[in-house]
């Protein structure tokens, strides 16, 4: 009788592995999670939107995760585009976010220009919509920070039929890049008997990186003085008032809201 899997120990494989990963993050990145804060701080010393754009299926959960969110700086304003949300059809997602052109549509009609400032964030970096977005907003003259995974673009075949036409990976395009050491293939966890692993990890690191990226920005401006509007959850005692304050000064310039 083959022993049975200790499903247990492998949950805490994933949850070692998880927290080695933002550990890497938090300590690796540091320089690059600074330098990023400086130029936000920027931004929300100047009343400007934080444009966060993750196209790619479950990259765009990265630009929710910070958007409209308690916690989350009421600058920062997500492009929630429709065709890459998996939302209106996975596989459509895909083929959109290979699609050469697009991305440079998505933020052309967002009319972003030199006063603004553009986070991309995806898990693998290397997708058409993804980089044609990148030079767009480059060529537009928007500071671009991008996060998404070093490791995962470098070691992806230039043929891969995600890659942009000029076979570019975001971490050489952006301003500031920081690496969400997201490893190739993404699921970290092997199950005897299973050829594919399981449990993938980019969430996570999209989460954590920018996260830390908004206790960095708020702390550093906390220290000049400032006190920047931050949502507060809707659900808690207070949130709707505490919130009502400052949404008439972003209702009209933050699309998604």
């Amino acid at each position: 009788m083959a022993a049975t899997i200790d499903a247990d120990a492998l949950c805490n494989d994933y949850l070692l592995t998880v927290q080695s990963l933002m550990g890497r993050i938090l300590s690796e990145e540091r320089d690059a999670m600074d330098r990023a804060a400086v130029k936000l701080c920027e931004q929300v010393a100047a009343d400007r939107l934080i444009h966060i754009f993750g196209p790619g299926g479950h990259s765009n959960l990265a630009a929710q995760e910070v958007f409209f969110r308690a916690g989350g700086l009421m600058h920062v304003s997500a492009i929630l585009d429709e065709g890459t949300l998996l939302s209106n059809g996975a596989l459509r997602s895909m083929a959109i976010e290979r699609t050469p052109g697009y991305g440079k549509v998505v933020i052309a009609d967002r009319g972003l220009g030199p006063t603004d400032m553009l986070i991309l964030v995806n898990a693998y970096g290397i997708n058409a919509a993804l980089i044609d977005a990148a030079l767009e907003a480059k060529a537009r003259g928007v500071f671009l920070i991008g996060v998404s995974s070093h490791e995962h673009a470098s070691n992806s075949a230039r043929e891969h039929p995600a890659r942009h036409p000029t076979k570019q990976n975001l971490h050489n395009v952006v301003d500031i890049a920081i690496d969400t050491k997201v490893p190739i293939g993404d699921a970290v966890v092997d199950i005897p008997g299973v050829d594919q692993k399981v449990a993938a990890v980019s969430t996570f690191a999209n989460a954590f990186a920018l996260n830390c990226l908004i206790i960095r920005t708020v702390s550093k401006l906390a220290d000049q003085g400032v006190s920047p509007p931050v949502w507060r959850s809707g659900n808690a005692p207070g949130g709707d008032e505490a919130n009502a304050r400052f949404v008439s000064r972003f209702r009209d310039r933050v699309r998604s809201l």
